[in-house]
């Protein structure tokens, strides 16, 4: 079996504020705004943008009303700690840096290499608009795993 994910989705404070964020970012990383997708199911309490790409689907999802005042804790069970992205080159990492810096993303950690992860992972962190951290990332995964 190969492990694929076929889509992500995450749980934001604001969802306007949100998909105007990831309206932004999406495209940055290779999502056409033509494969955006939305659905609203009232009953329960169930809203979702969704963006595709062939590779898989990202998606963003409102919280339900008695989770609307809960902070974002990554290290709290159960919650995502971060997505990263991976990108084709180191010069790629750096160009999203830069792109994303405009669209104003909180940038965590300038675009650097953790040798602690492996000598040529070469990444940056930031966080989207509602305080959830992502990373773009490029090292020589074939290179470590099989």
């Amino acid at each position: 079996m190969k492990p694929v994910i076929d889509h992500i989705h995450i749980t934001v404070s604001d969802f306007e504020r949100a998909e105007k964020f990831y309206d932004l970012l999406m495209p940055l990383l290779g999502f056409d705004l033509k494969n955006k997708e939305k659905d609203d199911i009232p009953d329960h309490e169930y809203k979702i943008i969704e963006y595709h790409h062939n590779n898989f689907s990202f998606g963003i999802v409102n919280p339900r009303s008695p989770y609307v005042n809960e902070k974002i804790s990554r290290r709290k069970p159960g919650s995502l700690h971060h997505v990263a992205f991976y990108v084709d080159t180191p010069s790629d990492v750096n160009i999203l840096y830069e792109q994303i810096k405009e669209i104003g993303a909180t940038i965590v950690h300038k675009p650097q290499f953790y040798p602690e992860y492996c000598k040529d992972y070469y990444s940056f962190f930031f966080k989207d608009s509602e305080g959830i951290e992502l990373e773009i990332v490029n090292f020589g995964r074939t290179n470590y795993f099989v």
